[in-house]
Formats: structure tokens, sequence, C-alpha cells
């Protein structure tokens, strides 16, 4: 008799490998919230090991200290001794962002983003057919549909095919884009007793990461804005620190426009990340601060910015991870003022919102 037979469900075995894979796994997180301090996060994983037991009798974290060194992933400084990760160290971190926040993506030689664009010229093969115009290539013929049509249009005994039987594929055009990713690192970054700069610098190691991978035309530059403004290579994001900054706002889209306007691609945004309100601009060598309310002053400054990016076809994606009402307002004033998008976002699910605008972004010529 054919039925089902029920039985206590016994779980696999974790598959999780070897000691050093199982330490490593946790190095790389505790690496990044540390910002790349070796010996802080050495400490921490003394404590966790106490605490949880992650080691044996048999392989301690001292041999795990060992094969980081022998396997390439930390070094010694020889004049003073101290402990640094390695670019390998660095990559690996950047591939477990992408994978915790975009999940695991397969290695494509040529990325690219759908606009709504298709004809003769295109990128890639789209599931769209019409027929045959002059100039189309032979690699687009639909041959399975332009035998068919010949067999309609002239029976199957004298079989014949002619240009007017011929169905070909559309092509759809895939356009470069040029993100600029501007990171808040102001001291409210890390006050309140949550610490949001990590799950920021995991986006943005994930983000980068995703570029290369995916989408190799594409351009990824990354700038932090506390007091001033400045770039950072993607190789620096895992020491990337917060400092005792207000948050100069002006000066980060300032350098963000400054950076676009020197990319020759057709689509162009920008992406902020801060959890405040604008407090600082520069004037001349000064700066010109206030941190208890939205200044006229600062706020008139920012929102002219965000009108000349309007004005150069550039979107403001900006993800403001608070919940005051008047700064979503303010929020609000400057995402009407550029005609850009904005997500009052907790940092649960940050990546995902940023992943879902980066794709939407892509899908038309600015």
């Amino acid at each position: 008799m054919i039925g089902y037979r029920f039985s206590n469900y016994i779980p696999e075995q974790s598959q999780e490998g070897e000691p050093f894979d199982q330490l490593l796994k946790i190095f790389l997180e505790l690496i990044t919230i540390t910002s790349g301090d070796v010996s802080e996060t050495m400490s921490w994983l003394n404590n966790l090991d106490r605490q949880y037991n992650l080691t044996t009798d048999d392989y301690g974290i001292g041999d795990f200290y060992e094969d980081l060194k022998k396997k390439g992933y930390i070094k010694e400084n020889p004049q003073d001794g101290k402990a640094q990760i390695t670019a390998k160290s660095e990559g690996n971190i950047r591939k477990s962002a992408l994978e915790e926040i975009f999940g695991k993506l397969k290695k494509k030689n040529r990325g690219g983003h759908k606009t709504p664009y298709s004809g003769t010229t295109g990128d890639e093969f789209s599931t769209d057919r019409r027929s045959y115009e002059f100039g189309d290539s032979l690699g687009q013929i639909s041959m399975t549909d332009s035998i068919r049509n010949a067999q309609i249009n002239h029976g199957i005994g004298s079989f014949s095919i002619t240009e007017d039987d011929l169905e070909v594929y559309e092509k759809e055009y895939y356009t470069q884009t040029s993100t600029v990713l501007m990171i808040d690192i102001s001291h409210s970054m890390i006050l309140y007793g949550e610490d949001r700069i990590t799950p920021a610098k995991k986006v943005a190691m994930a983000l980068s990461e995703l570029i290369t991978r995916k989408y190799k035309k594409d351009t990824l530059d990354i700038i932090v804005f506390g007091n001033d403004s400045w770039q950072i290579d993607i190789k620096d994001l895992p020491y990337l620190q917060v400092g005792p900054y207000h948050t100069n706002t002006v000066a980060g889209l300032e350098l963000a426009l400054d950076i676009l306007r020197r990319r020759k691609t057709a689509n162009k945004q920008i992406f902020m990340i801060t959890d405040g309100k604008p407090s600082c601009i520069k004037e001349g060598i000064n700066y010109y601060k206030n941190s208890f309310g939205l200044d006229r002053k600062i706020v008139n400054k920012t929102l002219t910015l965000a009108a000349q990016a309007r004005r150069l076809k550039i979107p403001i994606t900006t993800f403001m991870i608070a919940s005051d009402p008047y700064l979503q307002q303010f929020v609000r004033e400057f995402t009407e003022v550029n005609n850009g998008n904005a997500y009052f976002s907790g940092l649960q699910g940050l990546g995902d919102l940023i992943f879902e605008d980066y794709k939407r972004n892509k899908k038309k010529r600015m």
C-alpha cells in the first residue's frame, strides 16, 4: 500500500569544517566591529571562547592565531610586533559581507543593468522577438521560429525560407552606472548604545564586492563625512571609525558631485547613509556648527546642493537611520528638492534597501 511513513526528525550534523574555519568566521565578524584591530579582536575572541567553549583541548586560540599568520590572514610588524590584517583578510571580509547582505552570487564575466531600450546593437538577447530587419546579425535569428514561419507560409512539401519568414531576438542595452556612497562618521553613529557604523561599513563592503563581481563596468566611489569629507578606498572600509565630528552634509555632497562630474557614464547617483541632521558647514578655514536643531543657515546650503544635483540629473537616495519626526520632515523636503528617494530605516534590512534601489536606478537612462 502506498502511503507515508513518519519518524522523528534527526537534523544533519553541522558541516562547519575544521576548527580554524569556524573560528575564522567569528574573527572576520569581530575584526569589522573593531575596525581592524587584531589585538582587540583576539581579546574578544578569548572572552567568547571562555563563555561558549569555541575551542577544544586539541585546538586553542593560540593555535588559531598561529594559523592566521601561516595562512596569510594577519602579519606582525617587524618593528613593534603589532599584528595587522592583510589584503587576504580584507577580501574575505568583503566577501563575507556580500554573502550576509546580498546572498551568494555567481561571478560573471560581464555585468550590466537593463534599460528600457532595445535594438540591434544591444549587449544581451531578450525573450522578445520581431521580424528581421536589414543589419540584424545572423546570431540574432531565432531558427526555430523562422523555420516554423516558413512551413506555415510555404507548406511542408517544398520547403523554402525567405527574408519575410525570419524572426530575430531583440537585444537589450545595458548601461554603465557611477555610484557615490556617502557614509556619515559623526559621533552620533555610535551614541545611544547602538553601533550604527558597523552595519554601514558592511553595506559598503557588500556593495563594492557586488559591483566588482557582477557589474564590472560600473564604478563605486566611497566618501565619508564628519566635520569635513574625504574619499576612501574600498580596502580602507574595515578600518573605518567614527570621530568626534559634527555632520557636514554639505561637504559630503560637494565632494560627491565633484566626483560624478568627472565620470562619463549615463547613469549617476548618490547613496547617503546618515543618522542625524546636518549640523556643520565650513566657512573659509572656520567651521560653523549648531548641533541643537535644524539651523536655517546649514539647511539652506544643504537644500541648494540637492537642487544642484537635480539639475545635473543625479538622484540622491537618503537612508535615514533615525525616527525623529522633525528630522524625517527635513529629509522629505531634501528629497522633494532633489526628486530623489528617501528611506527611514533601522539597521535591519539596510542592505536590501540599498540593493533594490541600486537595481531600480539601473533600469533607466538618467
